[in-house]
C-alpha cells in the first residue's frame, strides 16, 4: 500500500483513497496531489497581509488557495477550504454541523496563474504568494507555477504552516522566495494534543528553510493556550539561535487571535497581552511586529 511522504502522517493509501490533509490521493498506484490546480480563492493582497513586514513592503501580491491542510486547528480562519472535501458529483463541499454547503472553484494552470499575475504588475503586483489554505498538500503545484515565475522575473511567496518534510522543502525551496511559516506555539502537548500537528517537523522546516530564503515566522497567541511569558521566551530564544545566532534577524509576528470555527467560547486575546510578549520576544530578536492589533 503506498505512503504518502509529503508530512509526518505518513498516510498509508489504499487506490482511490484520500489521505487525512484531504488533498493527496492514491491514483495508479502513486501518491499525487488530488487539488493541482484546483483554486477556490485568489485575491490581490498587499504583502503585509501575508504578514511580511521585510520583504518589499508596499507591494502588492497576486494570492492563491486551494483546498486541504494537513493540521487541524480549532480555531482556522479558512476552514471552509481548509477542511473542504470532494463530493460525489465531482465539486468540493463542506459539511457544518448537519449542513453541507458547496464551495466555488475553479481551474488555473499554472501558465494561467503566471499570465494573470504579469497582467497585474502595473497595479504593483511583484509576483505569487501561495496562501489561504496550506499550500504545500500540493507542494507539486507550487513548485511548477514559482518555477514559472522566476523564468518571467516575478517573485513567489509561500505562507505555510511548516509540518511537512525535508523532501517537499527541496521540491519548492529553489523557486520560493520568501516564506511567511506559522509557529503555532512553543509545547508538544499544544501541537500534537490540539493541533494533531508535529512541532520537532515543524522546526526543522524553518532551520532548513530560514537557511537559503526571506523568512518570517508567525505566532497566533491564543488565551490560556499558548499565551505565557515563558513560552514565549522560549520559542524566541530558540529562533535567535538559529544558525549560529544569526536567527536574531528572522522577523517574528505575535499575532492576536480572535474567536473562529471551534474556538468560539474563548475570547480574543488582549491587546495587553500581546504587547507584553512583543517586549519579551524583544529581548531576543531584531524584528519582533504585533498581528491583529
Amino acid at each position: 500500500m503506498p505512503s504518502c511522504d509529503a508530512c509526518f502522517r505518513n498516510c498509508k493509501l489504499q487506490e482511490g483513497q484520500t489521505g487525512v490533509c484531504g488533498a493527496r490521493v492514491c491514483r495508479n498506484g502513486k501518491i499525487e496531489a488530488q487539488n493541482y490546480g484546483i483554486i477556490t480563492s485568489e485575491a490581490v493582497d498587499s504583502i503585509e497581509k501575508k504578514p511580511f513586514k521585510r520583504f518589499f513592503p508596499g507591494s502588492q501580491i497576486f494570492s492563491l488557495g486551494s483546498y486541504g491542510c494537513n493540521l487541524f486547528c480549532p480555531f482556522c480562519q479558512n476552514f471552509e477550504i481548509s477542511r473542504a472535501k470532494n463530493s460525489e458529483n465531482g465539486g468540493l463541499e463542506i459539511k457544518i454541523s448537519d449542513r453541507t454547503f458547496s464551495i466555488p472553484q475553479k481551474s488555473i494552470s499554472p501558465e494561467e496563474a503566471v499570465v494573470k499575475a504579469k497582467n497585474l504588475v502595473q497595479m504593483g503586483n511583484i509576483g505569487i504568494a501561495f496562501t489561504y489554505n496550506e499550500p504545500l498538500v500540493g507542494y507539486e503545484y507550487v513548485r511548477d507555477t514559482a518555477k514559472l515565475c522566476r523564468k518571467h522575473g516575478l517573485k513567489t511567496v509561500l505562507v505555510t504552516n511548516g509540518a511537512f518534510t525535508l523532501q517537499v522543502l527541496r521540491e519548492v525551496l529553489p523557486y520560493i522566495d520568501a516564506m511567511n511559516i506559522d509557529l503555532k506555539g512553543f509545547t508538544e502537548a499544544w501541537y500534537s494534543g490540539t493541533l494533531m500537528g508535529n512541532l520537532p517537523m515543524v522546526k526543522e522546516f524553518i532551520n532548513a528553510a530560514s537557511q537559503e530564503c526571506h523568512v518570517e515566522i508567525t505566532t497566533l497567541v491564543i488565551p490560556g493556550k499558548n499565551d505565557s511569558e515563558q513560552e514565549m521566551r522560549r520559542l524566541a530564544s530558540w529562533i535567535a539561535g538559529l544558525h549560529e545566532g544569526r536567527g536574531a534577524e528572522i522577523p517574528l509576528h505575535i499575532s492576536r487571535y480572535y474567536p473562529h470555527y471551534r474556538m468560539l467560547d474563548i475570547p480574543s486575546t488582549p491587546v495587553s497581552k500581546i504587547y507584553k510578549l512583543v517586549s519579551i520576544a524583544r529581548k531576543y530578536l531584531n524584528w519582533v511586529y504585533c498581528g491583529n492589533c
